[in-house]
This record gives C-alpha cells, structure tokens and sequence, in this order.
C-alpha cells in the first residue's frame, strides 16, 4: 500500500499532499521514515496494542514533518498540526508529536505509547538498515562538526541505553528490545572508540 493509501482522513486530501511534500526530503527523517513508523504501527496493533489508530497515524504523519535537525522541530510540528487539523484530532495529535522529543510517554498513555514505540523501533532494525538510520541521523545533523555530533549522539545513547526500558508497550518490548539494545551498544562502543 502507497503512502497516499495510508492517510487516514479522506476528506482532507490536500493536507497529505502538503505532508508528503514535506517529507520528501534527504537524511533520515524522510519518506521511508514515516512508512517505517506506519508499518511498526500496524505491527503493534496485530500484536494487541490498543490505541486509537486514525490519532496515532495522524500523530505519525506529522511527527518530523518540520525537520531541519532544530531545536523546535517537533515544536513546529506540533503546530502545523493544531492549525491544519479539525478540532477533533487538532489537540491530541499536537500532544503526541510534542511528546517524541523525550520519548517518554505516561504509564496510561497508550496512544503516546504505540507512537514512542514505533518511533524508536528503528533501533532495533537488521544491521544494515541500522547502520543505514545512522548515516541519515549524521546528514540530518550535516551543520553540526563531527566532534559535537559525536558527543551529542553518544550522549543520546546513553541516555537510551540507561533506561530501564527502551519501549512502553508490553508488545513492542518483546518485538524489538533485545535488538534494540545490542545495536545501541555497538553503536556507542564504536563513537567511544572501543
């Protein structure tokens, strides 16, 4: 199925293409992205997941759609979704994107839960692709020199690596947190010189 297939509201065609264009664009944070983040969301919900999948779609579409490796990406993101969204979706889907920056969702956070989970899943990709989401992350951040890339990154690792869990949902640990975590420590073994 086609990424234009995916979009979960009919009636609003034109936002989609305007999403689509948004996401096409060079680095990690691009077109495959977001369909890698809508498959592990499929994925999550045949394993049992319950959330709500039209919020958690629409909260997937809009989640890196402002994506210049900034401060306030998600922010802007958030805001492009509370000004182009009904009201039904508008403040929900806004809540969840501004929730990736931490990747840190509630307890009862379902919804927040799925979409943190399926976000992070790329982390435990096959190593190829692993080590093709790195290459990206490093040309997202192609402004930042080499020394300070290094050690933002390797801190963003260990602060995943030092949580007592990487993902929130019971089904998404059982999927991807073994592998996750061994492709945190290689990656981090090797920015550390190891």
């Amino acid at each position: 199925m086609s990424l234009t297939e995916r979009w979960p509201l009919p009636d609003h065609l034109p936002l989609r293409d305007e999403l689509l264009a948004a996401w096409d664009r060079d680095g990690y944070h691009d077109l495959r992205h977001l369909e890698e983040v809508l498959d592990r969301l499929d994925v999550l919900a045949s394993a049992g997941a319950g959330f709500d999948p039209t919020i958690v779609a629409l909260a997937a579409w809009f989640h890196d759609a402002v994506y210049d490796g900034a401060d306030d990406d998600e922010e802007r993101s958030a805001l492009w979704a509370e000004s182009a969204l009904p009201a039904t979706y508008a403040d929900e889907v806004a809540r969840l994107v501004r929730m990736t920056v931490e990747h840190r969702p509630a307890a009862d956070d379902l919804a927040g839960a799925a979409l943190s989970d399926a976000d992070l899943g790329i982390l435990a990709a096959p190593r190829e692709r692993y080590d093709a989401y790195v290459a990206g992350v490093r040309a997202d951040f192609a402004h930042v020199d080499d020394e300070d890339f290094r050690a933002g990154r390797a801190a963003v690792l260990r602060d995943l690596v030092g949580r007592a869990q990487l993902f929130s949902t019971p089904q998404a640990r059982e999927l991807w947190e073994d592998a996750a975590r061994a492709n945190l420590e290689r990656e981090l073994a090797g920015l550390s010189g190891r």
